[in-house]
């Protein structure tokens, strides 16, 4: 029986379209170690290329800025070429960049590498929500973003702690060549079984679009989402809220825990790996929640001030005994994804044949907001240890992570709720 022959709803379509998300999500899921990894061997990176805190910073955030830089094109090629050819591609390239990093004998090459990274992972999260948008039912969206980025915080997840423990056992060069070939793999899988949408493999068309991308120009396409002033609030939203979040779990959370607190590396990682931990689960909650409720904007404006307020026992210098510190960095988690909620509803405020650039100028202001607060938090810190006030150094750099997220949640008050309609 030909495959045009079956229903959405059969199981063999079921499988199929399985099969397309999970390698999708398998490139998420590296996207994120990466992200993540610097945290867990800040103390290698700074001794094997012999740099300071704002040089580290700058190591670090390369990966943030290019992969700010190429969210919109990523929209556009997304929204043309398709997600099969991009993903390809950019797992060819990334794969390049990890290699180019763990191989790396100075800082300058780790950086090259890294951007490399950065730019070929740069379209794994766009393409995998526009297959989602042209695979799965449009009421089901938000809570694929949960599943999607529960599995995307699990691989952060494992560049905490468990990073911290396998360099004990192997270097931190080993481990960034084997997630080369890993990348590899996934680019050649990707080319071989990904397919753009259900009619390239026979199946009926589930996406509501009432134009394909070749009806309308893309310069077009991406005038008309950009000129949509519902789009912007979510840029703001994510500017503060998922940059506080990166520039902390992805560098500065191990070393505000090791220098202000006093635990040990593998401890502060361990921290760091509830966090995200907490951000997984957290995900799902807040996607399954929205759906449910059909209530995107309130469930995101809670989650947002009490994530803002998750920082008061930093900013007032709390000293909780471990469990404490331990839950608190869990709780600290789970409020977190709230601003996640962007992509869901920049979706909903514009056409859905624009879906890929809506989703990319959102999350423009994620990896901007880590690639402006990683760099300038480790320079907080370089200036306190330069007037000999250290502790006074990461006060302000706490501070400056708070009031990132203070703003996020403010800009909350300006995104537009359609209901769950488009």
């Amino acid at each position: 029986m030909p495959a045009a022959a079956y229903a959405p709803r059969d199981a063999r379509f079921r499988r199929v379209r399985a099969g397309v998300y999970v390698i999708l999500l398998a490139g998420y899921v590296l996207s994120f170690f990466h992200r993540i990894a610097p945290a867990a061997i800040a103390g290698e990176l700074t001794r094997a290329f012999a740099i300071n805190s704002a040089l580290l910073g700058t190591l670090a955030a390369t990966y943030f800025l290019v992969y700010t830089l190429l969210q919109i094109p990523a929209g556009v090629l997304a929204d043309t070429l398709g997600p099969r050819v991009i993903v390809t591609a950019g797992a060819c390239v990334a794969g390049a960049g990890s290699l180019l990093f763990g191989l790396a004998p100075a800082w300058e090459i780790a950086a090259l590498g890294r951007t490399l990274v950065g730019a070929g992972v740069a379209v794994s999260f766009i393409a995998l929500l526009k297959i989602c948008a042209n695979w799965f039912p449009a009421d089901r969206f938000a809570t694929l973003n949960g599943i999607t980025m529960l599995a995307g915080n699990l691989g952060a997840v494992a560049a905490g702690a468990p990073l911290a423990w396998l360099v004990t056992l192997a270097s931190w060069r080993s481990v960034f060549v084997g997630l080369g070939l890993i990348a590899l793999i996934i680019g050649v899988l990707t080319w071989s079984i990904v397919r753009d949408r259900p009619e390239q493999r026979g199946y009926e068309a589930l996406s509501t679009a009432t134009a394909t991308p070749a009806e309308v120009p893309w310069m077009q396409a991406l005038a008309q989402v950009l000129r949509n002033r519902a789009t912007w609030p979510g840029l703001f939203v994510n500017i503060g809220i998922g940059g506080s979040y990166l520039a902390f779990a992805g560098l500065w959370g191990v070393p505000y825990l090791r220098d202000v607190h006093g635990l040990s590396p593998t401890v502060a990682a361990q921290h760091a790996s509830l966090l995200l931990l907490g951000v997984a689960f957290g995900a799902l909650i807040v996607g399954l929640a929205s759906d449910r409720l059909r209530n995107r904007r309130g469930v995101m404006r809670a989650y947002t001030c009490l994530f803002t307020l998750s920082w008061l026992p930093w900013i007032f210098h709390a000293t909780p005994p471990l469990w404490a510190s331990y839950a608190w960095f869990l709780l600290m988690g789970l409020l977190i994804p709230g601003f996640m909620l962007t992509w869901t509803i920049v979706k909903e405020v514009n056409p859905p044949e624009h879906a890929g650039m809506a989703i990319s100028v959102v999350n423009v202001g994620v990896f901007l907001g880590a690639a402006v607060l990683q760099p300038l938090v480790g320079a907080v810190l370089d200036a306190g240890r330069a007037r000999g006030d250290f502790a006074g150094g990461w006060d302000h750099a706490i501070l400056l992570l708070a009031g990132s997220a203070a703003f996020g949640a403010f800009c909350t008050l300006f995104i537009r709720e359609t209901g769950s309609r488009r």
